[in-house]
């Protein structure tokens, strides 16, 4: 059974930083690409950052510059670090793990962890 499992979300002032951790287990992490999303209230569902199997990143415009995605294949473990973070980083923020096998995609999110921030 596959389970990707959030965790470090808080509410933080305006330009503080947080590190969100996203651990997987039921897959062979380090076969997968990963990502972090982010979803706002009454706003769809927003790619932030990605991370290949091979460790190539790329992320949303609004964050490029800010955040940064990484992972460790030995702790089956991706993180988000965000820094300068705004007020329209409000978001429940959700792991993704994805795979194409035969051509077909396979992918699993976890459950979300809430980040707010607020003065």
């Amino acid at each position: 059974q596959v389970q990707l499992v959030e965790s470090g979300g808080s509410l933080v002032q305006p330009g503080g930083s947080l590190r969100l951790s996203c651990a997987a287990s039921g897959i062979i992490f380090s076969n997968y690409a990963m990502g972090w999303y982010r979803q706002a209230p009454g706003q769809q569902r927003e790619m932030v950052a990605t991370i290949t199997s091979g460790g190539i990143t790329n992320y949303g415009d609004s964050v490029t510059g800010r955040f940064t995605i990484s992972r460790d294949n030995a702790k089956n473990t991706v993180y988000l670090q965000m820094n300068s973070l705004k007020p329209e980083d409000t978001a429940v923020y959700y792991c993704n793990a994805n795979i194409r096998r035969l051509g077909l995609p396979y992918n699993y999110w976890g459950q979300g962890t809430q980040v707010t921030i607020s003065s």
